[in-house]
This record gives C-alpha cells, sequence and structure tokens, in this order.
C-alpha cells in the first residue's frame, strides 16, 4: 500500500489588504471546501496560522473558518500548529519562538473550538533549525514536518525518524520537495502523479509519500487546480459511481456543463480500480502508527524554498536571511532593536501609561515578525512598497517601546541608553529606506 498525506498551508500576512483577501477566499479557499466537501474520502493535513484565522472572522469570512471546523470535526481533515504570524522560526530568540506557538494555539483554539487539536507542527515556510526541537516538544506536539533537502540520511519511505528533544523523541517527516514543487507549478496532472506514487513503491511491501504546499496554490495561484488535480486525483482514489456524482458537484462552481465535462473526462478511468487499491490517503499524524520508528537523526537547516546549492553556499534561509542581501541584514538588524526595546519596556511598565505603551509595543512585536517583509525584499520578491509595509510595523513596536521605558520610572541611565538604540534603530531605517528607493 501506498500512503499519501497531503498538507495545505493557509496563510495570509497581517498587512494584507481586504480586497486580496476577498480575492484569495473567493478563488481558493470556498473552492477548497466545495472540493472536500464533494470528496468526503479525502484526508489531509491542514495548517492555518492563527493570523488568518483571526482575519477571517474579522473581515466576515467565518464559513470558511466554519467549513474547516466541520471537516476535522468529521475527521477529514487535522490541524498543526505554528506561529501564529508566520514568523521565521530559527531567527528569532527562544523566548519569541515560544510566544508565537502559544499564541497561535489561543487564537485558533478560540475560533475552531476542540476541533482544533493539533498533534503536529509546522513551522513556517518549513524553516528548521535544532533550536526549535525543544519549543516544539515542550508545547506537547508529537511530530513537526520539514522540508526534503533538510533530510540529513537516506530518504525514509517505511520508518519515520525522529530529533531528539528534551529527552523526548519528536518524530520529523519529511516532505517531498520534487514531486510538491510539480503540483505547485502545474508540473504534473493528476494521473501522472498517481503513476508516480506506484512506481516509487519498488519492492517494499508499503511505503508513505508527503507532499505540502500552500492552499492557495488551488485556484489563487493556479486558476482551476482545485478542480483539474485535486478533484482529479480525489475521483481516482474513489469508488466510481461516488466519483461522477462528485465531479459534476466541484464542476458545478463553473455551471452545469463544467461539471458535466468534468464527470465525463475521468470516467473512462473509473472503470480500473487499480490505484485506489494502491494509494491510501491518510493524515500525517496516521503515519506515526502505520510505520515503525527509525532512528535519530539532526535535520540540516533549511526551508522548503532551499536548494542544494543554497546549502553549499551556507544560505540555509535564501528568500529571508541571503547573507548577500543588504535589506535582509539591516532588516534583522532592526528587528532585533525592536525585541530589545519591547523587552525593555516590559521591565519598566510600573504605571499606568508606561505600561499603556508597553502593550501596544507587545502587540505590534508580535505581528511586525512575520515572514513576508523579508520575502519581499529576496529575489523572488522585489517589492518595495510590501517590504516598507513591515518595516513600519517595526517601527510602530519601537516607538511604543520606547515610549514605555521613557515613561517608566527607569533610571536615568536606562532612559538615555534606550534613546541611543532608538537613534541606532532610525538609523538602520533610513538605510533600509535608501535601499528601497534602488530595487
Amino acid at each position: 500500500m501506498i500512503y499519501w498525506a497531503q498538507l495545505l498551508h493557509f496563510y495570509q500576512p497581517p498587512t494584507q489588504f481586504h480586497p486580496i483577501l476577498e480575492k484569495v477566499c473567493q478563488e481558493s479557499y470556498y473552492p477548497l471546501l466545495k472540493v472536500l466537501r464533494a470528496y468526503p474520502h479525502a484526508r489531509l493535513t491542514v495548517n492555518i496560522n492563527g493570523v488568518l484565522t483571526e482575519m477571517l472572522h474579522q473581515h466576515g469570512y467565518g464559513d470558511v473558518i466554519q467549513g474547516l471546523r466541520e471537516l476535522a470535526e468529521k475527521g477529514q481533515i487535522e490541524f498543526t500548529g505554528s506561529g501564529k504570524y508566520h514568523p521565521i522560526l530559527p531567527l528569532l530568540p527562544q523566548d519569541e519562538t515560544r510566544r508565537q506557538i502559544q499564541h497561535n494555539f489561543r487564537a485558533n483554539r478560540q475560533l475552531l473550538g476542540p476541533a482544533y487539536a493539533p498533534q503536529g507542527f509546522f513551522p513556517p515556510e518549513l524553516c528548521y533549525s535544532s533550536a526549535l526541537k525543544d519549543p516544539i516538544a515542550d508545547a506537547g506536539y508529537r511530530w513537526l514536518i520539514l522540508a526534503g533537502v533538510s533530510c540529513p540520511v537516506d530518504w525514509p519511505l517505511d520508518v519515520v525518524h525522529h530529533v531528539d528533544a528534551e529527552g523526548q523523541p519528536l518524530s520529523v517527516i519529511f516532505r517531498d520537495d520534487i514531486l510538491s514543487n510539480k503540483i505547485s507549478f502545474q508540473a504534473v496532472d493528476a494521473k501522472s502523479f498517481l503513476e508516480h506514487l506506484t512506481q516509487l513503491q519498488g519492492k517494499r511491501q508499503d511505503i508513505y509519500v508527503v507532499t505540502a504546499m500552500d492552499a492557495e496554490t488551488y485556484g489563487h495561484h493556479i486558476e482551476g487546480w482545485d478542480r483539474v488535480f485535486l478533484a482529479g486525483v480525489y475521483e481516482e482514489l474513489e469508488p466510481a459511481t461516488a466519483t461522477v456524482q462528485a465531479a459534476a458537484t466541484v464542476g458545478a462552481a463553473s455551471g452545469p456543463r463544467a461539471g458535466k465535462a468534468l464527470a465525463e473526462q475521468h470516467r473512462g478511468l473509473l472503470t480500473s480500480t487499480e490505484v485506489s487499491e494502491q494509494v491510501r490517503m491518510v493524515k500525517v499524524s496516521e503515519l506515526l502508527d502505520l510505520f515503525p520508528a527509525g532512528r535519530a537523526v539532526e535535520p540540516r537547516p533549511a526551508s522548503w524554498s532551499t536548494s542544494e546549492q543554497d546549502l553549499g553556499a551556507g544560505n540555509p534561509y535564501p528568500l529571508w536571511n541571503d547573507p548577500g542581501n543588504s535589506i535582509h541584514r539591516l532588516l534583522w538588524e532592526h528587528l532585533n532593536l525592536c525585541i530589545d526595546m519591547v523587552h525593555r519596556a516590559q521591565q519598566w511598565d510600573r504605571s499606568g501609561r508606561s505600561l499603556h505603551y508597553a502593550r501596544i509595543a507587545r502587540a505590534m512585536l508580535d505581528r511586525a515578525e512575520h515572514s513576508c517583509q523579508f520575502w519581499w525584499a529576496s529575489r523572488s520578491g522585489r517589492d518595495p512598497n510590501l517590504v516598507h509595509k513591515g518595516l513600519m510595523e517595526q517601527e510602530e513596536a519601537l516607538f511604543n517601546a520606547y515610549n514605555a521605558v521613557a515613561k517608566s520610572d527607569a533610571s536615568e541611565d536606562r532612559k538615555r541608553d534606550s534613546y541611543y538604540r532608538l537613534l541606532a534603530a532610525r538609523n538602520l531605517r533610513d538605510r533600509i529606506k535608501d535601499l528601497l528607493l534602488e530595487m
């Protein structure tokens, strides 16, 4: 048997505009829910960052949250943990990492209810370093998923390796990067995808394959990919009668003719049950019970956008912290100054006004740690306005942190030192803005 575990990652940054969120919901989230409802035999794992769950609630898209909750209650999907504001966790101090993990759980549990009971953990962008092991294990997770490029040993198809964290094993699941990217870039269709899975089995009795990608791939990044690829795969893995009915249901999103055409398109493939007898869809957590434990490993620091060439160049997070990218370097210097200042503000929040500014600074810092500002400064992004939006959130956190210190009962020496740090941050901000003007 070939066990296919699929993970979809739902995320929008805290700086996202309402019209774009609406567009993503209409093009991707609603169509995905329609497909999953039409094929109740489908099984998958879902990560949704708490910032997006809250945004959906605040912007009037609670029915997306309700749809995911219902799928989880039926056992069709499971959720994972993550960092609330989608930060690059290996590049944050551990106390910030733990805070992001805790706040993600609280936000999702509040809006998704008891159906949000994650066993596994999704590091944003699948960015990993050994510093993540303990915070993830301490939060009670059984497993984490990483990019295939992080795998330090022979590719695991029939065992589940683990990392040692706080003296206990934390199972590690590696994504098939090549296959996931083929799906994400429309380089494989439903039939060839399933054929590829069957070819991987070889002489092994049971194997597993894990794919993971942005949920927005379906419909938003690639128009109709939810119907053409996902529905196509789900149809192949379902009895013929139910498949034709489901195809018509999904296709109806584009009108009755499209629904009939989609059903007819796959009718010829439904007479054979060979593929459905070989491939079974599962949630990632089920792999831990289906396959024996492997050995302790130490994954390589990397992301799901990291290549072997990047690793060879000592660049594990190329789209967020490229050593050759001056804007990346200055943004991280600025963010680390913000973190330091917010921590100082929390130490001296004695009076009412000081406490008020300290709380604002703390909330703004949580948001300012999101990954997108760094991505937009990368070779793949290159949008100065979106980098600037992230920089302004950092600046707001810094402004309020300094205000908290200045109005506290801290000594004059501490206040003066904080002011010098504020001046240093201003210098970094201006240098970043100058570089953005050259993009």
